[in-house]
């Protein structure tokens, strides 16, 4: 008997890694054959790439406009792919604006859609949790209050629990990871992640430079850990920087974030990240002007960044749009690295606030969860089927 087909999609460098271990869970469970749109993480899975995410993937409002061919071409390989292996299932991992119009186009084929990674519309265009309603039979959420909002809008959800719980370890010592990066590790270190895609480090890259500068004239012996996130033009991102100003650049990421003293972290998966290590952070994000202004009226939460949603008070400092200045962050960072009272209350705040936010991210085992379910829904398939 031929393996089944699964139609496996995701949109961006946190989808790939997250649909990457999905795809390792489901092939332990059942005989599948997985195809669809991602990235190297997928492809190493062992998924058949149909699309490279590359293609697609796009930051913001105004700049879809310049990718829509390259987004309505994608669509279509996908659509026809699916129409040739009449897959019983479709998993499709968060990147909500292609998703949701790829879920409308396969359901019709007699395609059962799943959301894995449920998209955030609890904190902007919350009205279009009614279309994850329509087009998919179970969402899988990550987060513990998205499951009251979806289930609120009758969607068939669970709650499995954050794929990176378990997985976000350090595999080497600071002092181990210091010498191969060629920094002192009885010096403080500020660890960088200034995001994954293209348009974050345009807008993103200068600042950041800027402010290390600005922050290291008045801490001299601070050093720089610059992560390098898949994808990410390299040469570009150390053109920002001062090459001799103490920056060191790496693709080791949780590495950089275990020896971290303080995190500068771009709004995303990443702080996530840098919660599961415990580490002070300052979230930073800004988009382009026009995008920045058509967003703002659709957004419905207090806070930016995932560690202080999950939390529901601020943890950790957030320096968004025009609060995210090279002045602002230095200030902030040089707070937070001062041997002062104030200093130290604060991080300890930080650190109880952050065991809070681990705490509340669920066990571990989330992508097996997800499997389970997804096998069940698998043999539910197959059974009608028959």
């Amino acid at each position: 008997m031929s393996a089944t087909p699964i139609l496996l999609s995701a949109g961006e460098t946190s989808g790939d890694m997250y649909a990457a271990r999905l795809a390792t869970a489901l092939q332990q469970r059942a005989d599948v054959e997985l195809f669809g749109m991602g990235g190297p993480q997928m492809r190493a899975a062992g998924v058949k790439i149909i699309v490279d995410y590359a293609e697609v993937s796009v930051l913001g409002i105004t700049e879809v406009l310049k990718k829509l061919p390259s987004l309505r071409q994608a669509m279509r390989r996908l659509v026809d792919e699916a129409q040739r292996r009449h897959p019983p299932l479709a998993i499709l991992t968060d990147f909500p604006g292609f998703h949701l119009r790829l879920a409308r186009k396969l359901s019709p084929l007699g395609i059962r859609n799943i959301y894995y990674i449920c998209p955030q519309f609890w904190a902007w265009r919350p009205w279009r949790a009614n279309l994850v309603r329509r087009r998919f039979a179970q969402a899988l959420c990550i987060f513990p209050f998205e499951e009251k909002f979806y289930r609120d809008a009758g969607v068939a959800v669970e709650f499995i629990g954050h794929p990176l719980v378990g997985h976000v370890k350090a595999s080497m010592s600071r002092a181990n990871f210091c010498a191969e990066n060629g920094l002192n590790p009885d010096k403080p270190i500020v660890t960088i992640l200034p995001g994954s895609r293209q348009g974050e480090i345009e807008y993103h890259g200068a600042i950041l430079a800027q402010a290390f500068t600005q922050i290291r004239s008045a801490i001299p012996k601070l050093q720089a850990v610059v992560a390098v996130a898949p994808g990410v033009n390299r040469t570009e991102l150390e053109a920002c920087f001062d090459s001799g100003n103490n920056v060191r650049f790496t693709d080791d990421t949780y590495n950089a974030l275990a020896a971290a003293d303080l995190a500068i972290v771009s709004s995303g998966t990443a702080t996530v990240e840098a919660a599961l290590f415990g580490k002070p952070m300052i979230v930073i994000y800004r988009l382009s002007p026009l995008t920045a202004k058509l967003a703002k009226p659709l957004v419905r939460t207090k806070f930016f960044s995932m560690v202080n949603l999950i939390a529901g008070r601020e943890v950790v400092p957030e320096l968004i749009q025009d609060d995210f200045t090279p002045e602002r962050l230095a200030s902030e960072a040089v707070s937070l690295l001062s041997a002062s009272k104030e200093s130290r209350e604060k991080l300890a705040a930080t650190g109880q606030g952050l065991a809070e936010v681990t705490r509340l991210l669920g066990p571990p085992g989330a992508v097996e969860r997800a499997a389970d379910a997804i096998v069940g829904h698998l043999r539910l398939a197959q059974s009608n089927a028959k």
